[in-house]
């Protein structure tokens, strides 16, 4: 099978600390040859910095997650900036995206302007570096769309996309991929499956978002970036297309998205 790309896998997390190796080692066995890691919060860059140094197939994104909003600070964006600009000298590793950063509407006790300040000032972070960004949205998919017009970024991937199709083809023109993973796999999540069907292959990205998001085939248990090939498989029945094709448009497009 053709090597694929897992575009979203929190492997930094403390759950992979007792196994990360053997998760790595399954990874291969698997085909999953790539796998970008967005940070979430400044006190876990540096694990997911010296991480990803580690390891030449992992490709390091670094973020303030709006899931984390309380715990961020104004000074993390200068650090943001700092790291990008130090890391991004040393072509060994460079960052390759701003993320994991965006708006988390459906989470009410989330502060939506505080949200909306740090996603805005990251995404001319991303601008200022000519970077792509890696983008988290629940139940706000307008505002990101209006912010993304106001500061244009070199485009990026739309993780976890759960919009409209309306809202899709406006992030592709704006040069977004859109990323599915274990919900697909899912015969009941008739809503993603079908907006699948309809995004173009060379929009798509895959991503397992491990540890959270499982796929159908390992329900109730911890997610993991060597289940790829069960989102993969999803996709390519939903689309009616070879494993095989999918494998190489989606590694394709991924690369292309974040200039892997």
């Amino acid at each position: 099978m053709h090597p694929i790309v897992d575009t979203h896998c929190h492997l930094d997390f403390p759950v992979f600390d007792s196994d990360r190796d053997a998760v790595l080692d399954a990874c291969a066995k698997n085909h999953v040859t790539d796998l970008v890691i967005p940070a979430v919060s400044q006190p876990t860059w540096r694990k997911t910095i010296a991480l990803c140094h580690e390891h030449s197939n992992l490709h390091l994104a670094l973020g303030l997650h709006p899931l984390f909003v309380e715990q961020h600070e104004p000074q993390h964006l200068n650090e943001l900036d700092q790291l990008i600009t130090q890391h991004n000298g040393d072509t060994s590793k460079n960052v390759v995206a701003v993320g994991e950063i965006g708006l988390d509407f459906y989470l009410k006790h989330l502060d939506q302007e505080k949200q909306t300040v740090f996603f805005t000032k990251q995404l001319i972070i991303a601008n200022q570096h000519s970077l792509p960004v890696i983008i988290h949205n629940r139940k706000a998919h307008d505002r990101c769309l209006s912010l993304l017009k106001e500061i244009p970024v070199v485009g990026g991937i739309i993780h976890n996309f759960n919009g409209s199709i309306q809202q899709a083809h406006k992030y592709i023109e704006l040069g977004f991929k859109l990323g599915f993973g274990g919900m697909l796999t899912f015969q009941r999540s008739r809503v993603i499956r079908a907006l699948a069907k309809q995004i173009p292959i060379e929009s798509i990205v895959l991503e397992t978002d491990a540890p959270d998001l499982t796929v159908e085939a390992h329900k109730g248990h911890r997610n993991s970036p060597e289940y790829l090939p069960h989102v993969l498989a999803a996709l390519a029945e939903v689309k009616e297309l070879s494993r095989a094709e999918v494998a190489l448009k989606t590694s394709l497009n991924a690369k292309s998205a974040l200039n892997l």
